[in-house]
């Protein structure tokens, strides 16, 4: 592994900017822990190998969520529809049960809460975890997916959602 000679790394704020330019798809990461619905947003997702199928999310260290979700033995990654933004954000937010009205979720395989209305839901068993900077990568084996073909992206740039528009 390399490490990070002083003085060579980008000041956080830099970073941030840079960052801000690159839009990402937004999902809700949802698991049951003890019997309770537990969830968080994530714009880090991404696809990592077909075969076996793995998919992955990073969590910030601090994370209140995240000792909940390790618990569980299945998550699901619900990603959101374009419409979804105020979805988005209250999953972001502290101190909120999550999970009330206006809420809509069901209770899926294993009891994960599965969201309403998005565009896709990959239900996952845990792979792997590993600690990287002040982040956590999480990985997940796929073991089941529900869509919605017709279902359009929620995205994130630039410290705002919005809406895929393809090219005519």
């Amino acid at each position: 592994m390399t490490e990070t000679l002083p003085g060579r790394a980008v000041d956080g704020e830099r970073f941030r900017q840079a960052l801000a330019v690159h839009a990402a798809g937004v999902v809700v990461v949802t698991a049951q822990s003890e019997g309770i619905p537990v969830g968080l947003t994530a714009t880090s997702f991404s696809s990592v190998s077909l075969e076996p199928p793995l998919v992955s999310f990073y969590v910030d260290q601090s994370s209140t969520t995240w000792p909940w979700l390790r618990q569980a033995d299945h998550f699901a990654v619900n990603v959101l529809a374009s419409d979804q933004a105020e979805l988005a954000t209250r999953f972001a937010r502290k101190g909120v049960d999550r999970f009330a009205a206006p809420t809509s979720w069901r209770p899926g395989p294993l009891g994960v809460p599965l969201l309403s209305g998005v565009s896709a839901q990959l239900i996952c068993a845990p792979h792997s975890t590993v600690d990287i900077g002040d982040h956590i990568l999480v990985v997940g084996l796929v073991t089941e997916t529900n869509l919605d073909p017709g279902g359009r992206p929620l995205l994130y740039h630039q410290g705002r959602f919005g809406r895929f528009i393809p090219h005519p």
